[in-house]
């Protein structure tokens, strides 16, 4: 599926190496102020060049083709188009007639019956870039809620923070070349990405998203809970492989008492749920971590197969991350932003009274 969302929808277009790639929004409320600046420093965030991400270099300069009159959303479709203006074909002429390990190629083929060699077609991690012009647009609506969407790397290979979510530094990772959470880590992080990308390898990232300003009622009942929403989201991100959400995998090792998130003086003790019960958002803050595998474009001679089943070995060329999650994290923070737009306008209809109102009506 390319579209995305229920009441707001989120659609993207685009390749890797096509013309361009791009994102249609729907359903955004006409009248939000549209931060056309905002936008651009979003998809500057996730931009290529140096020495720990891709040295593919695009300008990704958005262009507003719809949806925007005056500076404002007019309630109809919002169209934004990022060109494609870097992309070398070529250096992946090697690889047109085999199959990438731990890429989509294989499935993309056995799936479609095409091979779009250029650098992944619609697979690439290009696409985000329509991700985080989305999550933009969605952080617009957000800010007029109070609401606000932050990430940074906690976990580079075997380095992994241990600070408490409260000490995370995410003033830090604004300026941190890595949005690293951590100071203390920083060199590490670092050197850890160095040394997989002069090995011609790769290394995996944690990332942790922290949701602040949180109303109470976000999310629907059983089969549409926010914290499967929000899973699906994450894990939809290219290289994502694990999601978890408030204590995640330590829950199971939790006894109730320890675990439960006990109320006293009209607040919560504490957040071991990552601010969601039974499907909705109970105000506390969102807690997320999200696990990206290792970049699976690597220089180092492999082996894999060709389309007629004939055993090969190749080496790749190219451009790409040694460690993809620290992109990602821009991009982790964009999905959970069109989510909690969704969800923000689904509640609206959620009581009788919230309709009469929208009417005048007592």
């Amino acid at each position: 599926m390319n579209t995305f969302g229920t009441r707001l929808k989120f659609t993207s277009f685009g390749e890797s190496h096509g013309v361009a790639v791009g994102c249609v929004i729907d359903g955004m409320p006409a009248g939000l102020k549209f931060d056309e600046e905002f936008l651009q420093s979003e998809l500057d965030k996730r931009r290529g060049g140096g020495k720990f991400a891709t040295a593919r270099k695009e300008s990704d300069r958005v262009q507003i083709l719809s949806g925007v009159f005056e500076g404002y959303t007019t309630g109809h479709p919002i169209a934004l188009l990022v060109p494609n203006e870097n992309a070398h074909s070529k250096d992946y002429d090697n690889v047109k007639d085999l199959f990438r390990p731990s890429h989509a190629d294989f499935t993309y083929f056995h799936k479609f019956g095409i091979r779009d060699y250029r650098g992944g077609g619609r697979a690439s991690a290009r696409e985000s870039v329509a991700r985080v012009a989305g999550g933009a647009v969605g952080a617009m609506l957000l800010r007029e809620f109070g609401m606000s969407v932050e990430s940074g790397v906690f976990g580079v290979g075997g380095f992994v923070s241990q600070l408490k979510e409260q000490e995370l530094d995410f003033e830090w990772a604004k300026q941190s070349e890595i949005f690293c959470l951590d100071k203390a880590l920083e060199d590490d992080f670092k050197n850890e990405i160095l040394k997989a990308r002069n090995a011609k390898d790769s290394v995996g990232a944690a990332v942790f998203t922290r949701v602040s300003g949180m109303l109470v009622g976000l999310g629907e009942v059983l089969y549409d809970k926010l914290d499967s929403k929000l899973a699906s989201a994450l894990m939809g991100i290219n290289a994502v492989k694990a999601v978890e959400i408030g204590e995640g995998i330590n829950s199971s090792q939790m006894r109730g008492l320890e675990y439960n998130d006990a109320l006293s003086d009209g607040k919560f003790l504490s957040n071991h749920s990552g601010g969601i019960l039974g499907g909705i958002s109970n105000g506390e803050n969102l807690l997320l971590k999200t696990y990206f595998k290792p970049t699976p474009s690597i220089f180092a001679r492999q082996k894999s197969m060709d389309k007629s089943g004939k055993n090969v070995e190749f080496e790749l060329r190219g451009r790409h991350d040694p460690c993809v999650g620290i992109r990602g994290s821009v991009v982790a923070t964009a999905m959970v932003r069109l989510v909690l737009a969704d969800c923000l306008l689904l509640n609206a209809s959620a009581k009788l009274d919230n309709l009469k109102k929208a009417y005048g009506l007592k």
